[in-house]
């Protein structure tokens, strides 16, 4: 494997980004008329406005270069065809097979991938129609009423993303609820409002071992024992999403309402599996088959289209000349939806937990950016927040910006409004405000020529900063689907270039690994383990604090 800065590519786009540092967007709008027809790609109802970029077409072409120079296709190819990409964990990367409505035959680890996937499937449709007509019924003979998701990471981000922005086609006969912070406070304020009798609980875990998720299955299950006094509620009142059928068992739940999923399906790409039970109990089985349709309409996008007209590669490229040539950092994602209010929390795991990483496919330390900071928050509270950094900070903080031509929601002319300012924002990093023009206007209101020079420094707007927007008609499953894919394969085209496994963590295990002896730390009368300065100052302080000696 040739590494990253040695290959041809690169080299040239070291030479093209010395012509492109005094590169002025403003200037190339103004020289070309058709900029935004060359720079915006369509794909289904989803239109990607990249043309606010400090790019050109010879840029692209460089850029383009690069991603071939990097195996991007051939890799790409391994990944549906069920190759071991996960290379440090020797697993296959699947969840593209999860969401094809005519399955090829794939054989995985001598798996029937199809096969396989259409019964889990076949089951998750069987149970969520019970719920729905009320054949699934409690212990006590009710009808199922309320339905928590526990889980944690993966198993939570993404179920409770979709289901808040699918809000707008939730059936009316199931409400659904989310739990996954060990804080019992999460818990304790879900359950206080709901019923035992009609409460079904859905433990999302793969190994049936992770801590948070455990200790608030436990917690949930002596909640609903102290009311129903029948061990044999459990099997009523919670299933499972798990591969771990003894331990699952052992808790009290039915094997029989035990919803699989592989190891080739990574905790972050998993709501398209069984972990998105909770999305299909939400808002019904055709919505969720929607929104499978949806995120396979971006793969078949992705695996077929040429390079150059390929949306995911387009913003993965563009991710990629930003963090690696002009040096950003951070990467700011700007719904002005609403309903796509936990997407950011949603794509930091996915895009972070997959490209945080310093060592590439070859054992050795990488010497150049990968994985993005990222964060954001929905429009327009986010003018309100921290829009002052993009606009005026001194970093360059490239932006992505979604927006749906029609609200489904009206209401007066909110949505227009919606609608301005988030192009508005756009329009305002690429033009800018300049001294000049700022001084002129002071004085035409009626300060004098020395006070407008003063504060116009303060009000200048430098311009000339990059955005892409994504626009689509509405909000529904099959958009939401491909605009959950398009994430998916951006980062996955990151991880490819930077030479990087984007589908494991060890990243999250030593916290894991150390938290035990601390928690024995904190009640045991000796020490537990042995823990730096700092560590052991706060375990003796808490104790403390407790009336423990210490």
């Amino acid at each position: 494997m040739t590494p990253l800065k040695q290959l041809p590519a690169w080299k040239v786009l070291e030479q093209h980004f010395k012509t492109m540092r005094t590169f002025d967007m403003r200037t190339a709008f103004r020289e070309d008329a058709h900029r935004f027809d060359q720079l915006s790609l369509r794909c289904g109802n989803l239109l990607l406005d990249y043309s606010k970029n400090r790019i050109t077409a010879e840029t692209m072409a460089h850029l383009m270069q690069l991603a071939r120079e990097s195996d991007l296709e051939s890799t790409r190819n391994a990944m549906f065809s069920g190759e071991r990409i996960n290379f440090t964990e020797r697993r296959a990367v699947l969840h593209v097979a999860l969401r094809a409505p005519t399955r090829p035959r794939l054989m995985v680890e001598g798996v029937d991938v199809e096969h396989e996937v259409a019964l889990v499937l076949k089951r998750m449709q069987h149970f969520v129609e019970s719920i729905h007509n009320g054949s699934w019924r409690g212990h006590s003979g009710k009808p199922i009423r309320d339905v928590v998701n526990i889980g944690i990471g993966g198993s939570d981000l993404g179920p409770a993303m979709v289901c808040a922005a699918l809000d707008h086609h939730a059936l009316e006969s199931v409400r659904v609820h989310f739990v996954s912070n060990l804080d019992p406070a999460h818990l304790a304020t879900t359950l206080k409002h709901l019923d035992p009798e009609t409460t079904l609980f859905i433990v999302a875990s793969k190994t049936f071992t992770t801590l948070e998720t455990l200790a608030n299955a436990n917690s949930a299950k002596a909640w609903l024992l102290a009311a129903l006094r029948a061990p044999a509620a459990v099997a009523r009142h919670f299933v499972a999403l798990s591969t771990n059928t003894e331990a699952v068992e052992a808790f009290g739940i039915d094997p029989d309402n035990m919803f699989i999923f592989w190891d080739w399906v990574g905790g972050r790409y998993s709501l398209w599996s069984a972990i998105g039970l909770s999305i299909a109990l939400q808002i019904g089985w055709g919505n969720f088959q929607a929104l499978l349709a949806g995120a396979h309409a971006m793969d078949v996008h992705f695996k077929e289209a040429p390079l150059e007209a390929n949306m995911p590669v387009i913003l993965g490229m563009l991710g990629i000349w930003y963090a690696n040539f002009w040096g950003t950092d951070t990467h700011g994602i700007f719904p002005y939806d609403q309903r796509l209010r936990l997407l950011v929390p949603f794509l930091q795991q996915l895009d972070m937990e997959s490209n945080g990483k310093n060592v590439n496919r070859a054992n050795h330390m990488v010497n150049y950016n990968t994985g993005p900071i990222v964060w954001g928050a929905p429009g327009t509270n986010g003018q309100h927040a921290f829009f002052e950094l993009i606009h005026q900070g001194t970093r360059l903080i490239p932006t992505d910006f979604l927006m749906a031509a029609v609200n489904q929601t009206p209401l007066a002319d909110q949505h227009e409004w919606l609608l301005a300012n988030c192009m508005a924002q756009s329009e305002a990093l690429l033009k800018g405000k300049p001294r000049g023009v700022i001084e002129a206007e002071l004085i035409s209101q009626g300060m004098s020529r020395e006070a407008a020079r003063a504060l116009a420094p303060h009000k200048v707007f430098p311009g000339n900063r990059p955005s892409n927007t994504l626009l689509y008609q509405k909000l529904d499953p099959h958009t939401l689907g491909m605009l959950l894919a398009l994430y998916e394969h951006k980062i996955f085209v990151q991880g490819v270039v930077w030479q990087i496994n984007s589908f494991d963590q060890w990243g999250v295990e030593l916290g894991k690994q150390l938290a035990p002896p601390i928690r024995a730390a904190l009640s045991s009368v000796r020490a537990v383990g042995e823990h730096d300065g700092s560590t052991q100052g706060l375990i003796a302080d808490i104790r403390r604090r407790r009336g423990l000696s210490t």
